[in-house]
């Protein structure tokens, strides 16, 4: 491991990033130096996997976020309101300050009605109108995860709902948070930092440095055996997964340092290559997933 290009200390100071922001922005609102954000979650059209993996984050986890930082104004999944009732507080947020976080791609094709999110004032609604009309109208829209960064599996080929990414459809800058799912610390992070001081300093793609800043290749703790020209030939070899087809080296976001389920662990920890889920044109621009021709 001596060889690695990185301080150990500041990499745990990085992986902290996430709590340290969060438990900020609950002091200051407990200080009444920032009001609590009103907060929008949108499920558009995906697997609703974000806000799945948003409820097992931990230190930060979603009690911090739910109870201390934000109202949570509408989603879907986890609001008691139904219906028109649910319609009417998702819609009831025009005029007030608020922040939307929307997950999934958007269909597009015959205006939208691939994808209807509920019913309002007796017209269908759909994700292509909820994004226009809130997301012209937010403080802030975070695009929560790669579907809704950049189409992700929603778009692949041959995308017969024309899904298409949040940015898309918006005439304004969208903070995007590519992953599939997206990490908790990511989203909650970002949006610590948001309550705090604005729009975080975000890479030429819309990303905030602060998670996408680093290529995985680098911090990758088998970064050794590839600077040998030690490279599995089979899944389940512990050595550099290179010739396996691992999207480590084009790849930028923090999985190593970070890893999930509570920092446990991570897909190359697990023995399986990145295949790339926080890039831009996952999944069909990093397909195939594993290549054994590479590895021979």
């Amino acid at each position: 491991m001596s060889d690695l290009n990185y301080d150990c200390r500041n990499i745990k100071i990085k992986s902290e990033t996430a709590s340290v922001l969060v438990q900020k922005a609950i002091a200051a609102i407990g200080k009444n130096e920032i009001k609590k954000g009103n907060l929008i979650w949108l499920e558009l059209t995906g697997c609703s996997g974000n806000i799945i993996s948003l409820l097992n984050g931990a230190d930060p986890d979603f009690r911090n976020l739910a109870t201390q930082m934000v109202n949570f104004v509408y989603d879907n999944s986890l609001m008691a309101a139904e219906g028109e009732l649910a319609m009417d507080k998702l819609f009831g947020a025009i005029g007030s300050d608020f922040i939307l976080a929307a997950e999934g791609a958007v269909s597009t094709k015959s205006d939208g009605l691939f994808n209807i999110i509920g019913r309002w004032r007796g017209r269908p609604v759909t994700a292509l109108d909820a994004v226009k009309k809130l997301g012209e109208k937010a403080a802030h829209v975070i695009a929560v995860g790669t579907c809704a960064s950049s189409g992700g599996i929603s778009a692949a080929r041959p995308n017969p709902s024309g899904c298409a990414p949040v940015q898309s459809l918006l005439n304004r800058k969208v903070i995007k948070l590519p992953g599939c799912p997206c990490h908790p610390d990511w989203f909650l992070g970002t949006l610590a930092y948001t309550l705090l001081f604005g729009e975080p300093a975000l890479d030429g793609a819309g990303r905030p440095l602060m998670f996408y800043s680093t290529l995985i290749h680098d911090i990758c703790p088998r970064r050794p055996f590839f600077n040998q020209g030690v490279f599995a030939s089979q899944l389940g070899e512990e050595t550099c997964m290179f010739k396996l087809g691992c999207r480590g080296p084009v790849t930028r976001v923090d999985c190593p340092i970070r890893k999930w389920n509570n920092h446990v662990n991570w897909p190359i920890g697990a023995n399986t290559p990145c295949i790339g889920c926080a890039m831009f044109g996952f999944p069909d621009k990093m397909e195939p997933f594993i290549s054994y021709d590479i590895a021979r």
